[in-house]
């Protein structure tokens, strides 16, 4: 269907507001040339000021700011413990309210993959910079065992401009190509088929990046 049919066909219907910022990141998906790609760029950004703004709450002149007072309170100890439970926490937040979305937008726009939904790349870049950090068989796994020193650990890989780069790229790769089993995951119904196809991508560039970090490669 094209635009402008879609535009015609639903003139009439309330327009979901919340659902299209979110599942369009806020306007991301209109940018052009390549929408999905801005969707990537912005899921490897929300990455990294998730991290920066938590190493800057460990600050002592940011010691008394929201950001410390409200990790402190959840962890019940020091904040940088707290990290890996958050960009988990936040992960499920952006997946499921993308779901959500992205579904009332596909049904407002009657298309089953509207190419301006973009917070499936976002949720498919998160998945693919977190997964390969999950703290089993990483290198030195035995160095980080304290979980105050893996969230660290956490935090500066997020800022790592080569392991960003890679996970992008490599998102970006998967996400196009679409290996097999994405294609039958896009069949899902409503937002599950948009956004499980960029989940799987997501699994086969951490898997990726997981090789390169074993082989010490970043």
């Amino acid at each position: 269907m094209n635009p402008q049919t879609e535009t015609a066909a639903n003139s009439s219907l309330p327009k979901p507001r919340f659902a299209f910022a979110f599942a369009t990141v806020l306007g991301t998906g209109y940018l052009k040339p390549a929408p999905g790609t801005w969707g990537s760029l912005a899921g490897v950004l929300l990455t990294v000021i998730t991290a920066l703004l938590w190493l800057w709450s460990l600050a002592p002149k940011f010691s008394q700011g929201a950001i410390y007072v409200a990790t402190a309170h959840v962890a019940g100890e020091i904040p940088t413990s707290a990290f890996p439970l958050f960009s988990l926490s936040l992960f499920i937040l952006v997946a499921a309210l993308g779901v959500w979305t992205s579904s009332r937008v596909a049904a407002h726009a009657m298309f089953d993959d509207p190419q301006y939904v973009v917070v499936d790349e976002v949720s498919g870049q998160q998945l693919t910079l977190l997964l390969p950090l999950v703290p089993i068989a990483l290198p030195a796994a035995g160095m980080l065992a304290d979980r105050s020193m893996y969230a660290e650990f956490l935090a500066f890989s997020l800022l790592n401009w080569k392991y960003l780069l890679a996970g992008f790229v490599l998102f970006r790769i998967f996400d196009i190509s679409k290996p097999f089993p994405c294609k039958r995951l896009e069949q899902l119904h409503g937002g599950w088929g948009i956004m499980a196809d960029d989940w799987m991508a997501g699994v086969y560039a951490a898997i990726c990046l997981r090789l390169a970090l074993h082989f010490h490669l970043l």
